[in-house]
């Protein structure tokens, strides 16, 4: 739907009824209130309307691929999808605080729903939930953090343009100080070479410490002292997880959060402290003699993976990431034919939450689409 929405020349004509008629989202926005000092356009459905309509004459748009720009349309259409659940009205302030962080999360979920590509989807969410920050970026003490993040996952020129698109879609009286701002953030990000692709460490160890130490060199070619083996896997229940083991690391010690659970006898929506201390305690074992496993469990955000990740750390382990993944429905199905299904309402709940693995986390990070592949004719 996106590309067939998409404005294209040489008129570059957006059909915002047809957009509004596409996705539910957008419909939601109608009536959302905002900041009046900042949004005078008025609810946030006119402001995305505005914004698109901003995108859709910027040069530096018109000028990219049609793959490009269909990925910024989508982008910009999404970056405030989440203000409809985070909008607050108190004392006569209306407040958005997390929509960022909370489009984020929509944003994946709404285009896992929809079947886009990994990279794409994880591209636009990326932006989404970074897209104020060229407004103010250089007063941001972790700029280079963000900056180099958004530029693994996503491109900052890309982040320039949608901010742009952002700003020309409202009526504010600080929208030209603010594309000033834009723009000095996309001169920043050329010096620092990671404007219009990835930033370069010098190897798979210097990003994975410099992204778990603040003020770290990015240039510092971090000594490899790693001495162990350790792979970490997320994914939601029914994509795959054991499938993977078997084909992927036959062998090796799992410690497995299912298996814990059913040894302690814990339902999956149960209290789980005891499955995760249990679980902990077989991975310091395997960690203290050295002896590579894989960590078989949801781990669906950055926080429960950094608990795994961080402990591995600790004892000098080269970690390696895989996020593993399937359509809706197929999740759904071989949840179903499991012994002991999750409750659906779980997994819709996991959904929720769920953060993909990025670059940023481990020295070698996967993104693998488990769906079954047809054989075509």
């Amino acid at each position: 739907m996106f590309e067939e929405l998409c404005p294209s020349g040489p008129e570059w004509t957006l059909d915002w009824d047809a957009v509004r008629a596409a996705f539910p989202w957008v419909r939601a926005m109608k009536g959302v209130p905002q900041d009046p000092v900042h949004h005078a356009e008025g609810d946030v459905a006119t402001h995305t309307r505005m914004a698109c309509e901003a995108l859709v004459s910027l040069p530096e748009w018109r000028a990219r691929s049609e793959a490009d720009r269909v990925r910024l349309f989508a982008t910009v259409l999404l970056h405030d999808a989440a203000k409809p659940f985070r909008t607050q009205i108190a004392d006569g302030r209306v407040t958005a605080h997390g929509h960022s962080r909370a489009g984020d999360l929509l944003a994946r979920r709404l285009l896992w729903e929809m079947g886009r590509p990994i990279a794409w989807r994880e591209h636009v969410a990326a932006l989404v939930r970074h897209h104020q920050v060229p407004f103010w970026a250089l007063e941001r003490p972790d700029l280079d953090r963000i900056a180099f993040r958004v530029s693994l996952l996503a491109r900052n020129d890309d982040l320039a343009t949608l901010a742009r698109a952002d700003i020309l879609g409202r009526i504010c009286g600080d929208a030209e100080s603010v594309l000033e701002n834009i723009a000095l953030f996309e001169e920043y990000c050329r010096e620092r070479s990671c404007l219009d692709r990835p930033r370069v460490f010098p190897s798979d160890h210097a990003r994975f410490q410099y992204f778990r130490t603040p003020g770290r060199d990015p240039d510092y070619a971090a000594y490899d002292d790693t001495r162990v083996e350790v792979t970490v896997l997320s994914g939601l229940p029914g994509v795959g997880k054991d499938h993977w083991i078997a084909h992927n690391r036959p062998g090796l010690p799992v410690v497995s959060l299912d298996a814990v659970r059913a040894r302690l006898g814990i339902a999956p929506d149960g209290d789980q402290r005891a499955v995760a201390a249990a679980a902990f305690e077989e991975a310091r074992v395997l960690l203290r003699a050295g002896e590579p496993f894989v960590w078989n469990a949801t781990n669906i955000s950055q926080q429960l993976r950094e608990r795994c990740i961080g402990l591995a750390a600790d004892y000098h382990a080269r970690v390696t990431l895989v996020g593993l993944e399937a359509p809706k429905d197929v999740v759904h199905a071989r949840n179903r034919a499991r012994p002991a299904p999750v409750p659906a309402a779980v997994i819709d709940r996991l959904v929720d939450r769920w953060e993909a693995v990025d670059p940023t986390e481990a020295h070698t990070v996967e993104r693998v689409d488990t769906a079954p592949r047809s054989s075509g004719g």
